[in-house]
């Protein structure tokens, strides 16, 4: 039922791409890098590139550096911080209270206009 020497899948200019089609390949070097949990990983870089001090473990995350007996710490984690604990970082007991108070202040000064405002169209 085919239309019989019709290759499927394949248009006119499409084949196997070899190095001619592609180019020659940049010469490449294999780096060992080594994680805290002992993971290795072997990313490979072109040879005129300067190859980094430290790499991403791809199976934990953690920092992966070239030598095996000396792999780089851990990053420390923070626990997670409430926008008042930021707060508190940055402003002394002292300040906040001066803070409070002025918000406090303002509060007061609008709700008098209005009581004012209300008495005074209550009035006429």
């Amino acid at each position: 039922m085919g239309s019989g020497n019709a290759i499927r899948g394949s248009r006119v200019g499409a084949g196997p791409m070899g190095e001619a089609e592609r180019g020659d390949a940049a010469p490449r070097v294999w780096v060992t890098f080594y994680c805290a949990n002992r993971h290795e990983t072997r990313p490979s870089f072109a040879t005129d590139v300067a190859v980094p001090e430290t790499w991403d473990c791809p199976r934990c995350g953690f920092p992966a550096g070239q030598d095996s007996d000396n792999p780089p710490a851990p990053p420390k984690t923070e626990p997670y911080k409430t926008h008042l604990a930021y707060v508190k970082e940055r402003r002394s007991d002292e300040d906040g209270e001066a803070i409070l108070e002025e918000a406090l202040s303002k509060l007061r000064q609008k709700r008098a206009a209005v009581k004012r405002a209300l008495e005074a169209a209550g009035r006429n």
